[in-house]
């Protein structure tokens, strides 16, 4: 059993053993188990596209400031959605294992579910031998951390409360949405 950290409360969780047999490949482990960049070339270019999304939880007050524009900093969605593009293009010099790629899209877009949470929509496209989930992934959670940036004078108590792939397509495992 270990304990995780789950928001105000401790969780235990219990570890079980998984039947590798039935476990899908890790492909970024060899056979030795030794961490590698995998090997792209036999794969066909497709077109890819990812969607992550990144919630924040906020007080009233800060989400007040950013629709009218009134934080210290400046243009909070402005900043935060260079900041995202700019992430997802740096991916690969972020996470060590993924492949550089020539992205053909990046958007970021930002939605209130109420006024205290936003949601950061990050979309990547690529036409290439590899997907772009970890571009998305990063851009949403660059675009978040950097809104706590811009806000966290007025609002220490912000929190990223997820980060999740919400879509990927193309290449040879095809379509896969979060219901």
């Amino acid at each position: 059993m270990w304990g995780d950290y789950v928001g105000s409360q401790y969780c235990k969780v219990e570890l079980r053993e998984y039947d590798s047999r039935k476990m899908a490949k890790l492909t970024h482990l060899n056979d030795a188990g030794e961490a590698h960049m995998v090997d792209v070339s036999s794969k066909d270019v497709t077109d890819r596209v990812a969607v992550a999304e990144a919630t924040l939880e906020m007080a009233q007050t800060t989400s007040s400031l950013i629709r009218s524009g009134e934080v210290a900093k400046g243009d909070v969605f402005a900043v935060a959605r260079v900041a995202g593009i700019q992430a997802a293009k740096r991916t690969s010099d972020l996470i060590p294992l993924c492949h550089p790629l020539p992205l053909t899209q990046v958007s970021i877009d930002f939605s209130w579910l109420d006024d205290c949470h936003l949601v950061v929509s990050a979309r990547c496209k690529v036409d290439g031998k590899t997907g772009v989930e970890m571009e998305a992934l990063t851009a949403a959670s660059i675009s978040s951390l950097t809104i706590y940036d811009m806000c966290k004078a007025v609002d220490r108590g912000m929190k990223i409360v997820s980060v999740q792939l919400q879509h990927k397509s193309g290449g040879k495992s095809a379509t896969w949405d979060r219901l």
